[in-house]
């Protein structure tokens, strides 16, 4: 039985999936995130991050994260 993995960090390809932007505004998105997190660049961003900076709701967004 295969165990089911998810993540908890969001990359610019997943936010690319969700929004339908290019992978070049998915970083400006992620970036902005950051920012407004007070986050450092080496640091991740959370899916729970990322829906809270876009208003989306965690299980509108799984589903297109993990398939």
């Amino acid at each position: 039985m295969k165990a089911i993995v998810k993540r908890i960090c969001i990359y610019p390809k997943d936010i690319e999936r969700i929004t339908g932007k290019s992978y070049r505004q998915s970083t400006r998105i992620l970036k902005a995130i950051k920012n407004s997190n007070n986050k450092l660049d080496n640091e991740l961003v959370t899916i729970e991050e990322f829906c809270q900076y876009t208003g989306l709701k965690i299980e509108q967004v799984e589903p297109l994260i993990f398939g």
